[in-house]
């Protein structure tokens, strides 16, 4: 693990500054003397697979410099792909002509002011230096698991890092370096399938053919699906069908959402929303997570308790927010400008101690979900979701799963759904296909409302 150096033609701390040190030239020319940079890079490898092969490698390798100048209450961003000395100077000044054809904002701040932030051990060298033979051993060892059970498998296994700075006249110096492994396989059969998904910073902490497995036993449970009537039903969300519903509310909780009228927490602070097993909080540097210690403008990230045992207590405030407030910017502002404010990043749902075997266990009639998608907003301030269920989702009879189903149309409130649930399993952290991903638990959950069946 590293903060420092550069694997790969990553950009590190030195060759950051190196680029600021220029940048801060470039706009002294101008008669600037008030700018930002953010310096990214990053390397990505994905192996694809499909029809029980591989068909696709592919490696990328990106290098991003995005400047903001602030002149005059006026602010704007030009961004490049290229580094050397003659981009740095076009963009610096494409970024100073934008800003000063801007109008005014009477809420601009002045840029943030350095700051601290804790290192973050998320950059392992053995995820960075991940090959194309180790990824193809992984996903052919997947992909026997699946077509020995007849099923064929698809999927991605992929890798990266990356590094990000953020840098400003004020003296504001941000570096992260992180690195990420994903592995997804859905294991199809004639009339049925299963899927697994997990993430971590740490290749090693994924276990391929686990997943492997647990697609291609869904897929087997789940043949000859029965088709039920829609409605109410006890439904045990897996961590993944939680995180991609669940996880489309967080942006709600946001001081220039709740401003602006867009939240569903406008006149909701401090009131009981949820269940008193329902506590959520947003936190960087849980071990769990990912990312920087910092927000798009430098400030250290704040733990913030959201919710606690059901009741809306901490939102988010970038620095304006938090300045129209007179409160303390809490780490999570977006990077300016933006009309979106800011967002909690680092999401973590208190888990219990009940595994998903337990909550089938206990459930006379019910329907296991492995995940959703299709997920859009039907009502914002009730927060409904529509969306459907996909590669899982079984018949829950006297304690134990007795058969697939046809998959149901879901039409439910987030609101409600954090209100009726009966049981948590231990949290983990989670991955998806329609939100980013959390720490969270599977829930079990009553009534929840699928409104009609889909036809696969």
């Amino acid at each position: 693990m590293r903060d420092n150096g550069h694997a790969h033609g990553l950009p590190d701390r030195r060759t950051c500054e190196e680029i600021f040190s220029r940048v801060m030239d470039a706009a002294r020319e101008h008669g600037v003397t008030e700018i930002e940079a953010i310096v990214s890079g990053e390397n990505d490898a994905l192996t694809r697979f499909a029809n029980n092969a591989i068909h696709q490698n592919v490696a990328e390798r990106l290098t991003y410099l995005s400047v903001r100048a602030a002149v005059d209450g006026r602010t704007a961003r030009a961004s490049t792909n290229r580094l050397d000395a003659g981009a740095i100077r076009d963009v610096v000044g494409e970024a100073i002509a934008i800003t000063r054809l801007t109008e005014k904002d009477p809420e601009l701040l002045p840029m943030a002011d350095a700051a601290d932030y804790p290192f973050l051990a998320r950059h392992f060298e053995a995820t960075s230096h991940a090959t194309p033979d180790e990824r193809a051993r992984a996903v052919a060892e997947a992909i026997r698991v699946v077509e020995g059970a007849g099923q064929t498998a698809a999927g991605i296994y992929s890798t990266g890092e990356f590094a990000y700075a953020l840098m400003n006249s004020r003296g504001v110096f941000g570096y992260h370096a992180e690195t990420m492994a994903r592995f997804s396989i859905t294991a199809l059969a004639a009339d049925s399938s299963g899927w697994a998904k997990a993430s971590a910073c740490r290749q090693n902490q994924l276990d391929p053919l686990e997943l492997a497995r647990r697609a291609s036993a869904k897929a087997t449970l789940s043949r000859a699906p029965r088709e039920l009537e829609p409605g109410r039903y006890t439904v045990i969300l897996e961590p993944a069908a939680v995180l991609d519903l669940a996880g489309q509310m967080f942006a709600d909780f946001s001081a220039t959402a709740i401003r602006d009228g867009r939240s569903f927490l406008t006149d909701r602070i401090g009131k009981k929303l949820f269940g008193d097993n329902i506590t959520i909080w947003d936190d960087a540097a849980d071990e769990r997570q990912s990312g920087p210690p910092f927000d798009g403008e430098g400030v250290p990230r704040r733990r913030l308790t959201l919710v606690e045992k059901g009741v809306v207590r901490d939102i988010a405030y970038s620095r304006q927010a938090a300045a129209a407030a007179g409160v303390e910017p809490t780490g999570h502002g977006l990077p300016l400008p933006n009309e979106a404010g800011e967002a909690p990043a680092n999401i973590v749902i208190a888990g219990g101690n009940r595994s998903v075997e337990d909550m089938v266990a206990s459930t006379e009639r019910g329907i296991l979900v492995t995940r959703l998608w299709y997920i859009r907003e039907v009502d914002p301030y009730q927060k409904i979701f529509t969306g459907m269920t996909r590669d899982g989702t079984f018949l829950v009879e006297d304690g134990r799963v007795t058969a697939g189903v046809r998959n149901f149309r879901f039409n439910q409130s987030l609101i409600e759904m954090l209100s009726n649930v009966e049981a948590l399993s231990v949290a983990e952290r989670a991955t998806g296909e329609e939100t980013f991903d959390l720490v969270t638990p599977a829930m079990k959950v009553r009534d929840f409302h699928f409104s009609e069946v889909t036809r696969f």
